[in-house]
């Protein structure tokens, strides 16, 4: 473990992964340096040529962006969609997690099994019989309908997952906290809470990269006052030639945001994914 230590900290190692980093990062510097040339620029030449003529950058093709009614209702779309569900995702998952984790009732192990049987559902499955069903309720195109897609669909991994850091929680602590006269609600909001941090942040951020991103289920389930970014980038993909100075700052805002949260979250996802992987 010492020797592998050392050559990971190597100056040689380090150099590497840097090239590593810059190399990942070159689409993204490409995709933000053609978020700021003119549709007309873009013809003549790709994105590198911008960085031997920098005056032909500029901010104005955000400033555009801003001006765009469809796309600023499909960035808040986005928003409204993504917020609640990843929300509502982590609350009623940490509830369930705990239940089946320490709580006895009749049935616990069947209805886990039965969560766990839904992790192999494929989304696609569900995409008619559902649409089918929002319809009858006078859901089908609106926002809250694509949201309780996406709460149902990403329910069973999130109970799965926490439920399986809940258990890992000691038992000589829970009942610690009985004796003293804890509630199960209060032993859930001030002490299993607080020690699931990192997991909670790390089932936040999965879940909502994955809604940011959809476009599948978006794409049926949203109408045209309704569709997220990625539905309205896909939109503008048809016309690629002649607004390019629209669909690169709309991707560049489409990317940003989820590594903003990714960013923020940093230290508790890190820990979250290594939970359990040092005795």
């Amino acid at each position: 473990m010492t020797a592998v230590r050392r050559g990971l900290s190597s100056g040689l190692v380090q150099a590497f992964l840097v090239l590593i980093g810059l190399i990942w990062l070159t689409p993204l510097g490409g995709l933000f340096l053609s978020s700021m040339r003119s549709a007309e620029d873009t013809a003549k030449g790709g994105w590198w040529t911008a960085l031997l003529a920098p005056g032909q950058l500029s901010f104005d093709n955000y400033g555009s962006l801003l001006k765009n009614s469809g796309m600023t209702q499909a960035f808040w779309n986005t928003v409204l969609i993504s917020v609640p569900t990843t929300a509502l995702v982590v609350v009623l998952a940490a509830l369930a997690g705990y239940a089946f984790a320490w709580l006895d009732f009749p049935g616990r192990d069947a209805v886990f099994l039965v969560v766990v049987a839904l992790l192999v559902v494929p989304v696609q499955i569900g995409l008619l019989p559902v649409a089918k069903l929002f319809g009858q309720l006078g859901l089908f195109g609106s926002i809250p309908g694509v949201v309780l897609f996406h709460v149902a669909y990403g329910l069973p991994f999130a109970v799965f997952l926490l439920r399986n850091y809940f258990a890992e929680i000691p038992q000589e602590m829970l009942e610690a906290a009985r004796m003293d006269g804890g509630t199960e609600w209060r032993i859930f909001r001030q002490l299993v809470l607080p020690v699931a941090r990192p997991a909670l942040a790390s089932l936040a951020v999965f879940q909502f990269l994955w809604v940011w991103n959809d476009m599948l289920v978006a794409l049926l389930f949203a109408d045209s006052s309704a569709q997220p970014l990625t539905v309205a980038l896909q939109s503008q993909t048809r016309q690629f030639g002649s607004n390019i100075d629209v669909l690169a700052p709309g991707a560049f805002l489409s990317l940003i945001v989820p590594l903003v949260v990714f960013f923020a979250f940093q230290r508790h996802f890190v820990q979250g994914v290594m939970a359990g992987s040092v005795k």
